[in-house]
């Protein structure tokens, strides 16, 4: 399928028949620093038809790493996170995946993505053979504190996925308020 560009979506299902596990991997580069440095946290939201989280449960984290029918998981690390969808499990209430990364303000540093250089996301089969791949675009992100990266949402019976790079620069509050979940 190849590279995506902002917006773009690929049909993943419909052009792969049969396919009903995915590994969604997100990776970037931080430029060191001697100061002070940001540390970017992923998360993955399970949304319902309103774009709202399901449930509290339904955000997927380092504090919870799997949703609550397992369907989605962080496991591997051959990216700098790596999330394991089993499509086939997904609740049918769920009408679409978010990935999206937050700069930790409480870590050590600006809490933002100023530093952050060849951040991408990418969908891969489970024996790691990549189906598609979005380079977010490289831009001034001195303000930007969260940002999401990507979505799975159905289409019909089939998933397709989209590229996004949206940022925010209210950071996982902002996060919060559009998707409804606690913090």
């Amino acid at each position: 399928m190849g590279t995506l560009v902002a917006g773009a979506n690929a049909a993943l299902t419909a052009e792969n028949p049969g396919l009903t596990s995915i590994m969604v991997g997100m990776g970037w580069d931080v430029i060191p620093s001697r100061g002070p440095q940001s540390e970017l946290v992923p998360l993955t939201l399970l949304c319902g038809p309103d774009g709202r989280v399901l449930s509290d449960d339904h955000l997927v984290f380092f504090n919870q790493i799997a949703s609550p029918e397992a369907s989605v998981q962080f496991l591997g690390e051959e990216d700098d996170e790596q999330i394991d969808v089993d499509l086939s499990r997904v609740p049918a209430q769920v009408s679409k995946i978010v990935f999206a990364v937050y700069a930790d303000p409480e870590m050590r540093g600006p809490g933002n993505f100023a530093a952050v250089r060849s951040a991408h996301i990418r969908v891969a089969r489970p024996n790691g053979s990549e189906l598609v791949r979005f380079d977010l675009p490289a831009a001034n992100r001195d303000t930007i504190t969260a940002m999401m990266f990507g979505e799975l949402y159905r289409h019909r019976e089939d998933w397709k996925f989209r590229a996004l790079g949206q940022g925010y620069t209210t950071g996982l509050r902002g996060l919060a308020a559009d998707f409804g979940f606690d913090l």
